[in-house]
C-alpha cells in the first residue's frame, strides 16, 4: 500500500492527492491553456493564474453520445476547447469519449475524427456473430470463477448496437498518448453504497488510476478487476477493454425492476438478441440460468447455483478487501466483490469526479443531456455537496422546467463557478412545443438506431448551445481567470 501521489504496481494507493502522472499532465496542459487564453485576449502572467476548467457530459444514451460530439465540435470552432483541463462523462457521454480518445490528439483534428464517428454511427451494425463471439470472450475469461460473471458482460454485447464497434483497446493504453487533449475521467458508482448516504459511492476511471473519488482510494487502472488482499495484488486479471468500460459506465438498466423488465421486453422484440441468448446454452450455463430465471419464471434449473445472487451488474474483485486503514470506510474493506454501475442512477452528471479538492476546479461547464427535469443534476449536486461540505454554489432554480433557456450560471464565494446548459431549450428548439418534439424524437430508451439525418440534426442543435453562447462562455472564463489572479 502506498500513501503518496504514485503507486507501486500491484498495490493500493490511499491519499487525497493526484496521481503523480496526472500532476505532470496537468502542468503540461496548463501551459497549453495559457497560450490558448492569450489567443482569446485573456492574459495570464504565469501558469498559476490559469483557471482549471472542467467540461462535464451527462448521461442520456445515444442522445448524450451524439450531443457531446456536437458540443465539442463547436467548442473547437469557438477556440474554447483548448481551454479545458478535464473532460468527464457519465453513461452515454462516456461512449463519445471512448470514440474520441481512440485517436491520439483528437482535439487537433476534430473535424476528421468527428466525421469518422458519424460515418460509423450512420453505417451498418456489427454482425450478431461478432457480438456473440465478443460475449464468449468475456465469459471465457471468467468461467474459472463464475462469481465474476455479471449481466454487464451481456450488456456489453448489446452496447455494440449503439456504438457500432467492438473496441478492444484498454484505458491504460492511452497513458503515453495523452498530449494535446483534455484529461479524460470516466465515472461509475458503487452499487452497494448507492443507498448509503454517509458513504462515498463515486468511482472514477482515468488512464492512470481507478478508484473512489472522495474517499481517496485508488489502484492502477490496468489492475482494476484483479484480485487483491491487504492492499496487494494476489491474482492478475486481464484489464477490461473499452467496450466493457462503456457498458459498465452506461448500465442504467442495472438499477430497478422496471428497467430490468424494459430490457427483457426489448430483447424479446429483436430476434437477433433472442438468438444471441439462445446460443448461450451449453457455453455459459450459470449466466443462462440467471437470464432465464429472472426473465422467464417457467424455467427451472437443476443446479445449486443461487440465481438471485447471480442477478448482478458490474461485479469485480474489491481491491480494498482485507485492508485495515482508518481513511477507508470499514464496509469497503470487508467484501471480496463490489458491483459498479452507471453513475446516472444516482446523479446524471459527473460532478464528483472533478470536485475532488486536489483537482482545484475553478469553472465547471455542465452539458446536460438529461431527460425530464433539465435542472435535476445541478440541483441534486448542490444538495449532495452541502451535505458533504464540498464547496458548491447555491443553486436557485428558475421557473423554467418546461421551457429552459440555453445558459445558466451559478456562483458562490470560495466555490467553483458552474455553467449549466440544457440540451433542448426554448432558444434552439423554438419554445415549449418545439422542445417536446425534439424529446419525442430523441427519447433515452429508444431502441432503433438514429438515422444519418437524425445524427447530424442532433449534433447541430447541441452545437447551437455553444455557438449561441460563445461570448457568455468566454466572459465566464475571463472572470474565472481574474478571480484566480486575486
Amino acid at each position: 500500500m502506498t500513501a503518496c501521489g504514485s503507486w507501486e504496481s500491484g498495490s493500493v494507493r490511499i491519499g487525497h492527492s493526484l496521481n503523480k502522472k496526472e500532476e505532470k499532465f496537468v502542468a503540461r496542459r496548463r501551459k497549453k491553456i495559457q497560450k490558448s487564453l492569450k489567443k482569446l485576449n485573456i492574459t495570464c502572467s504565469d501558469e498559476t493564474e490559469v483557471p482549471n476548467i472542467a467540461l462535464l457530459g451527462s448521461g442520456g444514451g445515444a442522445r448524450a453520445m451524439v450531443g457531446l460530439l456536437g458540443s465539442l465540435d463547436q467548442l473547437k470552432e469557438a477556440g474554447l476547447l483548448d481551454c479545458v483541463l478535464y473532460l468527464s462523462g457519465v453513461s452515454g457521454s462516456t461512449w463519445c469519449m471512448a470514440s474520441l480518445y481512440q485517436e491520439p490528439d483528437w482535439s487537433t483534428k476534430l473535424e476528421t475524427v468527428k466525421n469518422k464517428i458519424v460515418q460509423r454511427l450512420s453505417g451498418s451494425a456489427v454482425s450478431w456473430g461478432d457480438a456473440y463471439d465478443k460475449l464468449m470472450k468475456y465469459l471465457d475469461q471468467k468461467l474459472s470463477d463464475p462469481k465474476e460473471i455479471s449481466l454487464t458482460d451481456l450488456w456489453a454485447a448489446m452496447v455494440i448496437t449503439f456504438v457500432k464497434e467492438i473496441d478492444e483497446h484498454t484505458l491504460s493504453d492511452q497513458r503515453d498518448k495523452l498530449s494535446k487533449d483534455p484529461f479524460p475521467i470516466y465515472t461509475a458508482i458503487d452499487k452497494q453504497y448507492k443507498q448509503n448516504n454517509d458513504a462515498d459511492p463515486w468511482f472514477e476511471f482515468t488512464p492512470y488510476e481507478a478508484g473512489y473519488s472522495l474517499t481517496g482510494a485508488f489502484v492502477e487502472t490496468s489492475n482494476f478487476g484483479s484480485k487483491f488482499k491487504n492492499g496487494r495484488k494476489i491474482k492478475d486479471q486481464p484489464e477490461m477493454d473499452m467496450l466493457y468500460l462503456q457498458a459498465l459506465c452506461g448500465s442504467a438498466l442495472a438499477d430497478g425492476d422496471a428497467n430490468n423488465k424494459f430490457l427483457w421486453e426489448q430483447i424479446k422484440a429483436y430476434s437477433g438478441y433472442k438468438g444471441l441468448l439462445d446460443s448461450l446454452d451449453g457455453c455459459a450455463l450459470p449466466l443462462m440460468y440467471l437470464l432465464r430465471e429472472r426473465f422467464s419464471h417457467s424455467f427451472s434449473p437443476s443446479t445449486d447455483v443461487d440465481l438471485q445472487n447471480l442477478w448482478i451488474w458490474g461485479r469485480n474483485y474489491n481491491f480494498l478487501y482485507g485492508m485495515k486503514d482508518k481513511a477507508v470506510p470499514a464496509a469497503l474493506m470487508k467484501s471480496k466483490m463490489r458491483d459498479y454501475i452507471d453513475a446516472g442512477v444516482l446523479l446524471n452528471s459527473p460532478y464528483f469526479s472533478v470536485l475532488r479538492e486536489e483537482r482545484d476546479i475553478d469553472l465547471i461547464i455542465s452539458l446536460d443531456f438529461s431527460e425530464d427535469d433539465p435542472f435535476e443534476t445541478v440541483r441534486e449536486a448542490a444538495k449532495m455537496c452541502k451535505k458533504r461540505k464540498i464547496p458548491f454554489p447555491e443553486v436557485n432554480i428558475p421557473d423554467d422546467k418546461n421551457k429552459p433557456k440555453d445558459f445558466y450560471v451559478f456562483k458562490g464565494r470560495n466555490t467553483p463557478t458552474v455553467i449549466h446548459i440544457p440540451l433542448f431549450n426554448e432558444v434552439n428548439c423554438g419554445g415549449e412545443v418545439g422542445i417536446k418534439k425534439w424529446w419525442d424524437t430523441y427519447m433515452t430508451f429508444r431502441v432503433t438506431p438514429y438515422k444519418p439525418k437524425e445524427i447530424t440534426d442532433l449534433m447541430e442543435v447541441a452545437g447551437q448551445n455553444i455557438k449561441n453562447n460563445k461570448d457568455n462562455l468566454l466572459e465566464q472564463i475571463r472572470l474565472a481567470t481574474e478571480k484566480k489572479q486575486l
